[in-house]
């Protein structure tokens, strides 16, 4: 099992951050469940809202952690089914005696490896999959391949949407090999983050998402520019020249090898 502490913030007694091994996982507020204090949680909320903006909805958590972001869907869509994966059985079960999350069936911790589990569900049984899965700090490789991603689009519905977090530095050559897996796989693709990483100015959280269907970039963009702190979406033939000659990541030959629990 991973260190986990929980902290609380000066100067806001209801925030709650959940640090596992030394690094910030989850933010919760306990007065305000629909409230997401990580800008990166807020930016795929908007995603989820401007995409699928009305009615409940089926979401798949690849990484579960605090459980911060299948609550605030919650709150903010009730009526919801989700399931989220936590590959730490003990942190899955403190997270429930932690926190007031959801109760099953509208949301199930289910143990187990991100990617073994995303391969055994059936198709097209998803609205959204958001992949939010680290290892000792680093996304494991076999959750940002080609084969991954192709896994994810096969669980979703028809105008399903895809989200993934990853964190890089610069030049980031990570985040332009995740941008190719997915522009390998679904028709549109979109970036969001902060200017100053994606000018190389900085370390800090990639946001990807990728569908399918459409994606309703101007409504999103109008979203993202009312956020707090500046944020810039990239698509098209912009993201494409982001990616630029970086390959995609794929499964080696020995196929999708499991994330070390902790």
């Amino acid at each position: 099992m991973a260190t986990a502490t929980l902290r609380r913030e000066p100067g806001a007694p209801t925030l709650v951050t959940l640090v596992l091994d030394g690094a910030e996982s989850s933010c919760l507020d306990l007065a305000a469940p629909a409230h997401l204090e990580f800008e990166y949680m807020e930016q795929m909320a908007l995603v989820v809202e401007a995409a699928r903006p009305t009615g409940p909805l089926r979401a798949l958590h690849l990484g579960a952690a605090g459980c911060a972001l299948p609550r605030a869907l919650e709150a903010r869509r009730p009526g919801s089914t989700q399931v989220a994966v936590e590959i730490d059985e003990v942190l899955a079960r403190l997270v429930r005696e932690w926190f007031d999350l959801p109760r099953s069936p509208r949301l199930r911790i289910r143990t187990g490896d991100a990617r073994a589990v995303l391969d055994s569900l059936p198709d097209r049984s998803w609205d959204v999959v958001v992949r939010d899965v680290f290892a000792r700090g680093e996304v494991p490789r076999h959750v940002r391949t080609v084969e991954a991603a192709r896994s994810a689009h096969r669980v979703l519905t028809a105008d399903g949407l895809y989200l993934v977090n990853l964190t890089d530095h610069p030049p980031l050559h990570r985040a332009r090999a995740e941008v190719a897996a997915l522009q390998d796989t679904f028709a549109h693709v979109l970036l969001v983050a902060d200017p100053a990483i994606l000018r190389g100015r900085r370390y800090g959280n990639v946001l990807l998402a990728a569908s399918a269907a459409p994606l309703p970039v101007a409504a999103l963009d109008r979203a993202l520019r009312r956020l707090p702190l500046p944020v810039r979406l990239v698509e098209g033939s912009a993201l494409r020249d982001f990616r630029g000659s970086v390959p995609a990541a794929h499964d080696g030959p020995a196929g999708p090898q499991p994330a070390p629990a902790g």
